[in-house]
């Protein structure tokens, strides 16, 4: 150990302090306390400490271990007086008893004594009227970078005093006999106490997703929409949202040479339009193409970008994205501005056009389609796509997935308080909605093939320049969504679904399941939207 390192042991390191100090949370006598180091300083610490490898590129990897990606069912919410009426209990917003809550908390910080910590004091919401503080406190250095990386960092302030903290210890591991949680593994939230606390796993999506659901409670309550989307703007200050589930394309086709990125996941849409809450991107980066994705791609092989488990050359250290041993979901976090065209400020005006994405591995839905503003919200509170065989274990044929507001497991309050607050801005701004579909078509996965991207692009092209929104569509007869007769650079023979099947009476059959599940899976909104959204839904059997 150098003697530079050794005066570094056990003292408080960073050029930004808070007096809201560790004690405040119960946290005493921790070990060396790092705060707000930079990227390069994070990139020494994670090296020094063998968290993670500095690819050939000077990106570094890091192996997530056990946990590939969220532990959805072992996140809970407390409940509490403040929030109780407000959450929308059930299967996604699971209860914690606050006793519980206090105890996990309690032996969490007596874990913290003697351990190094590295925290980071971010914001969440690039619009300052809407901005929340945020404390991330770790004990990894990589995930202290990830939060650098995925939040806001360099706003300027004096005294960084945190609205909400996340504590993120992996190396701390619940009781479930004891604490009531499902496994060793926990995300726990407590409004009251503005607190997130996370242990026994590695998943740095779980800090990012939690910051996200905080906001999805918040924001709402002030009339801000929180939305499970990408966003961009044109030269002419045209604003577009992209909705979509993982595997859809929403940061893919979000990142376009041609127009500016605001962000590639999460925004708020406020009376005065669209902001980013981050200021890092989250990419998914399996079997990334240079070809397709060049932008996404570059920065794979950037400094500052966290990979997570890919698979790279142990002596050569070049990466292998094409690589899926590990796991499908290989993950890129990187800065905002390692793309190359986006909104330096992270905010723009009111959307013309909502497109809703959708990977249909059954093959029925058309490829783009136009939605009136009653489908609008039928779309956004089903939130469908399917997910194909390998990409979970268990998975052998296509599966519907329905996730509210395309973001179910962040959605704390009532689905109907974020339909409602779309269908009111959209109707205040004039906004245009278009559902694309980026799955099969001429049959099943496993039958048709994929959504060429070109054809993708060429139709999101399209709706961004306007000359879509003129041309005549024809109403699908199971559906219902208006599907335009043409499209440029697309084949008109694409358009519509049925005519890419060669066996036209299987795809009868396929369109008017998929109908049956969204029929099946929206009965439990049913009660609590207006006739116009019900009579949106698509003929059953």
């Amino acid at each position: 150990m150098t003697s530079l390192r050794r005066e570094r042991v056990g003292e408080e390191r960073g050029r930004r302090r808070s007096t809201y100090g560790l004690e405040n949370y119960g946290i005493r006598e921790p070990g060396a306390v790092y705060w707000n180091l930079n990227t390069p300083e994070l990139y020494e610490e994670i090296a020094r400490r063998e968290e993670g490898i500095i690819s050939a590129y000077g990106s570094l990897i890091v192996d997530t271990g056990e946990h590939t990606g969220r532990a959805a069912k072992d996140k809970a919410i407390v409940r509490e007086a403040e929030s109780e009426d407000k959450v929308f209990w059930g299967d996604v917003n699971r209860d914690f008893p606050q006793e519980n809550f206090n105890s996990i908390k309690e032996r969490m910080m007596a874990h913290a004594r003697g351990l190094d910590l590295f925290i980071q004091d971010t914001f969440a919401g690039a619009d300052p009227r809407y901005r929340l503080p945020v404390r991330i406190i770790t004990e990894l250095a990589w995930h202290s970078l990830f939060a650098r990386t995925m939040f806001l960092d360099d706003i300027k302030v004096e005294d960084h005093r945190p609205e909400f903290t996340v504590i993120n210890f992996p190396s701390f591991h619940a009781d479930p006999q004891r604490d009531g949680t499902r496994s060793p593994t926990f995300i726990l939230m407590d409004f009251s106490q503005r607190l997130v606390l996370i242990g026994g796993t590695s998943y740095a999506g779980e800090t990012k997703k939690s910051v996200f659901t905080i906001l999805n409670y918040l924001l709402p309550q002030r009339g801000v929409l929180s939305m499970h989307c990408s966003a961009n703007v044109g030269d002419e200050g045209d604003t577009a949202i992209f909705f979509g589930l993982s595997g859809t394309g929403k940061t893919t086709l979000s990142a376009d040479p041609e127009r500016k990125l605001i962000g590639d996941d999460e925004h708020g849409w406020s009376n005065d339009g669209v902001f980013n809450f981050e200021g890092g991107c989250y990419a998914k980066v399996i079997r990334l193409s240079p070809e397709a994705e060049p932008d996404i791609y570059r920065t794979t092989r950037m400094f500052g970008t966290v990979l997570e488990n890919v698979i790279f050359d142990t002596v050569t250290r070049e990466l292998d994205l094409d690589d899926a041993s590990k796991t499908e979901n290989t993950r890129a976090a990187y800065p905002l501005e390692s793309i190359p065209n986006i909104m330096p400020l992270g905010y723009a005006g009111h959307p013309r056009n909502i497109i809703m994405l959708t990977a249909d591995a059954f093959g029925v839905l058309p490829p783009v389609a136009r939605l009136t503003p009653e489908q609008a919200m039928y779309h956004f509170l089903s939130g469908y796509t399917a997910k194909v065989a390998g990409t979970e274990k268990g998975v052998k044929e296509p599966e519907a997935t329905f996730s509210t507001c395309f973001g179910a497991p962040f959605m704390v309050l009532h689905p109907g308080v974020y339909a409602d607050l779309l269908g009111k801005k959209m109707s205040e701004h004039k906004a245009d909605c278009w559902l694309v579909n980026t799955g099969w078509s001429g049959g099943p996965y496993g039958v048709g093939k994929r959504m060429k991207i070109q054809y993708t692009r060429a139709m999101i092209r399209a709706i961004l320049n306007g000359s879509l929104a003129g041309v005549e569509t024809k109403p699908d007869p199971i559906f219902g969504v208006n599907i335009p007769v043409s499209c440029p650079d697309v084949p008109a023979e694409v358009l519509q679904p049925r005519n890419t099947w060669s066996d036209k009476e299987a795809y009868d059959r396929q369109a008017r399941d998929l109908a049956r599940r969204f029929n099946e899976n929206f009965k439990k909104y049913a009660d609590g939207v207006s006739e116009a959204v019900r009579a949106a839904a698509p003929v059953g059997d």
